[in-house]
């Protein structure tokens, strides 16, 4: 009976000691191929993440190569709808012949008036001055011309605008031209110009457009300001257009 009991706690021993080792040797393979899982998402995680940088950067390449071309044709429209195209020839307030072409490479802020004006045409040349001198303290900024085309030359001849353009900033440039000159230097810009009745002392008023003309170093029109505009407002939008321009000159 004794025997008995021993062979039996024998057999007990050896299940005990069978049943750790196959626990044991499941755990290793268990850690094994956890081990392998992580190699294997790892590398297929490398794998995705190169195919995505790859379809990202061509994406990226398409979409570049979209806009620069998308820029190009706005560009293009922009071009061919532009005011300011032409080329006036006219006499400035000290009688040199004066044309368009003189002004390339350079900003213009341009107003059309005439000497004779009462109020309206004083008050924007007086903003218009303000304008380009508080441009003028910028120095990071090239230099704003002003420049001023009369609508009435019958009247504004060379020395009546030499006379004008003293009261205000000091490089307006004041313009003028025969009638026929004149108009064809507003009908570049759309300005309207219509001579009123004149009454028994001759005189009369000319109604006409009331805005300036930003004009960029190409020569064309790049934005306009209507006598709402304050002068901070203009000013703060110049700069921006300075600050940003895209040329529409063709190479």
């Amino acid at each position: 009976m004794l025997a008995l009991r021993c062979i039996v706690g024998d057999l007990r021993q050896v299940r005990c000691l069978c049943i750790n080792h196959h626990v044991h040797k499941t755990s290793s393979l268990s850690k094994g191929q956890r081990s392998s899982v992580n190699i294997k998402l790892r590398t297929r995680l490398a794998v995705t993440l190169l195919v995505s940088g790859g379809l990202l950067g061509a994406w990226w390449y398409v979409h570049a190569e979209k806009q620069e071309k998308d820029q190009q044709r706005r560009l293009e429209q922009l071009r061919q709808v532009a005011l300011g195209q032409g080329n006036f020839s006219l006499l400035d307030h000290q009688g040199r012949r004066c044309t368009k072409r003189d002004f390339l490479g350079s900003w213009v802020l341009l107003y059309f008036g005439f000497t004779h004006c009462p109020d309206i045409c004083p008050d924007e040349l007086e903003k218009m001055s303000a304008v380009v001198a508080s441009l003028d303290q910028d120095k990071s900024l090239p230099p704003v011309q002003p420049v001023f085309i009369t609508v009435d030359p019958e009247r504004d001849d060379v020395a009546a605008l030499s006379r004008y353009v003293k009261d205000f900033h000091p490089r307006l440039l004041g313009l003028t031209g025969t009638a026929e000159e004149v108009k064809e230097a507003g009908r570049d810009y759309r300005v309207y110009a219509s001579p009123g009745v004149k009454d028994e002392d001759g005189d009369y008023i000319v109604d006409h457009t009331i805005l300036m003309y930003l004009v960029s170093p190409d020569g064309l029109f790049l934005d306009y300001y209507n006598r709402m505009k304050s002068q901070e407002q203009i000013t703060t939008s110049i700069r921006n257009h300075i600050r940003n321009h895209v040329s529409l000159a063709k190479d």
